[in-house]
């Protein structure tokens, strides 16, 4: 997509594939920041681990299976709380210590029968070894994501405001918030190989908590969030190799340093300060 302007492919293929999730995930950022779900990002990155892991240990895609897992971890999230009678936030932390317990065990097993398994590219991420294929899975995901939003913003921003409220007003509330879930568990299960499991959430909740700083409405953090991790993203992927880094986790202390410098420069936060 970008190979007219980017002579090598390396470099190319990883820009691409950063800008695809960064503006995917930082779009589902602002859903899950505003819902005050952002457990719902870490039980997503950790259920794509561990259906990595369990692909590994297969011998099967272990991109399919983390597809797969994530996809069975989305599905169980509302049933479980149905029938638990739980918040969603606890069934998110059942579901999280479960598939870390997943992940954990089958990497220890597959060590000690000497398999030679290496999960640093599922933890961190691995730019550089990227399949075309892999990136238009990304871009379109991307674009599902925006569809997403545009087509259901009205439930989206009552879900939002009040998810009861909005349930009571007659909004399809359960079909909203599966779409939602499945989508984040495809944009994860498809970011693994990029950001890796550990580093994930970062993209999900600190573009849209360094927009939060600034925006007003929940409309301009739509633009706000993607932008800032779009910037990121590319200057991350730029300064990593031009100075020999590595590109997930420079990006994830770049969004990192650029939220501590958000709060401080928060007019917002000034104004609500100056208010009470």
């Amino acid at each position: 997509m970008l190979e007219t302007l980017i002579e090598n492919n390396v470099v190319c293929h990883a820009l691409e594939a950063m800008i695809f999730a960064s503006i995917t995930c930082s779009i589902l950022g602002v859903i899950i920041s505003r819902m005050s779900l952002s457990s719902i990002g870490f039980t997503m990155s950790h259920a794509a681990f561990a259906g990595a892991a369990l692909g590994m240990f297969l011998g099967a895609n272990a991109q399919m299976t983390a597809i797969a897992f994530s996809m069975v971890v989305a599905a169980l999230i509302g049933p479980v709380s149905d029938k638990a009678k739980m918040a969603a936030d606890a069934t998110l932390g059942v579901l999280f210590a479960m598939s870390m317990a997943v992940a954990i065990f089958l990497i220890s097993y597959m060590e000690y029968m000497g398999k030679g398994l290496s999960a640093s590219s599922l933890l961190f991420g691995d730019v550089v070894s990227l399949y075309r294929e892999e990136i238009y899975a990304l871009a379109a995901v991307c674009f599902l994501a925006i569809l997403f939003v545009l087509g259901f913003y009205k439930e989206i921003s009552a879900i939002m405001f009040n998810m009861k409220i909005a349930e009571a007003a007659g909004i399809r509330v359960k079909l909203v918030y599966y779409i939602l879930l499945f989508i984040i568990a495809l944009s994860v299960a498809l970011s693994l190989n990029i950001v890796g499991g550990l580093l994930i959430f970062v993209l999900l909740v600190t573009p849209a908590s360094i927009a939060g700083q600034f925006c007003f409405n929940v409309r301009s953090m739509f633009i706000v969030a993607p932008a800032v991790a779009l910037f990121m993203s590319a200057f991350g992927v730029w300064a990593a190799f031009e100075y020999t880094m590595p590109v997930a986790p420079l990006v994830a202390l770049l969004l990192t340093a650029a939220f501590a410098l958000s709060v401080m420069l928060s007019f917002k936060r000034r104004i609500n300060t100056k208010m009470n």
